[in-house]
C-alpha cells in the first residue's frame, strides 16, 4: 500500500476508531494516545496492509486489543486478606524496628550523661542484664544502693526521653514504657 492509498483507506477511519476507544477507556486523553499508536502500527505494516480484507475491521481490533491492554495495565489486582494482613505487618515491623533504633540510639545517649555510678548500674542491669548480687561484687555497692540508683537513672532517661522527643509524646512514651 503506497502513501496515497493509505491517506485514502485508512486516515478517514480515525474518527471512527477514536469513538471506540474513547468509550471503551472511558478518557478522550488515553484514547487519543491509543489512535495515535494504531496509527503508527498501522503505517509500519502498510506494505502488508494490500493482504488484509477489510482495514476497517483490522485497525477496530487492533484498537480494542491496544484498549484490553491498557486496562489490565492499570487493572488492581485484589490480594487476599492473609496477604494483605502479612504485608501491612512487615510494613509495621520495619517502620517500628527503625523507631526502635533511633529510640535506642537517643537512650544510649542519655545514659552517657548519667552520673558514672548510675550509668554503670544501669548497663550492668538493663543492658547486660546481671543480677543485683553481680553488681554489688562489681562495684562494691550495697543492692538497695544499687536499686536506688538504678530507679534514678531510669526516671531520669526515662524523663529526658520524653522531653527530646516530646512533641511524639504518647508514641514515645509507649516506646520508653517498652524499653524499661
Amino acid at each position: 500500500m503506497g502513501d496515497s492509498d493509505f491517506k485514502i483507506q485508512v486516515l478517514p477511519l480515525s474518527k471512527k476508531l477514536l469513538r471506540f476507544a474513547a468509550h471503551f477507556l472511558k478518557n478522550e486523553d488515553k484514547a487519543r494516545d491509543v489512535i495515535q499508536d494504531i496509527f503508527l502500527k498501522l503505517w509500519q505494516k502498510r506494505d502488508e496492509l494490500d493482504r488484509v480484507e477489510n482495514i476497517e475491521a483490522f485497525a477496530m481490533r487492533m484498537t480494542r486489543n491496544r484498549c484490553l491492554d491498557i486496562l489490565r495495565a492499570n487493572k488492581v489486582v485484589p490480594i487476599d486478606a492473609e496477604t494483605d494482613r502479612k504485608m501491612k505487618q512487615e510494613s509495621t515491623d520495619i517502620h517500628s524496628q527503625f523507631e526502635m533504633s533511633e529510640a535506642a540510639g537517643q537512650i544510649k545517649m542519655l545514659i552517657g550523661q548519667l552520673p558514672e555510678v548510675q550509668q554503670k548500674v544501669m548497663v550492668m542491669r538493663d543492658i547486660e542484664q546481671l543480677e543485683y548480687e553481680e553488681i554489688s561484687k562489681e562495684t562494691g555497692l550495697q543492692i538497695n544502693a544499687i536499686r536506688v540508683n538504678l530507679s534514678r537513672a531510669r526516671k531520669k532517661v526515662r524523663n529526658e526521653f520524653i522531653k527530646l522527643n516530646s512533641d511524639e509524646k504518647e508514641r514515645n512514651k509507649t516506646i520508653a514504657a517498652t524499653l524499661f
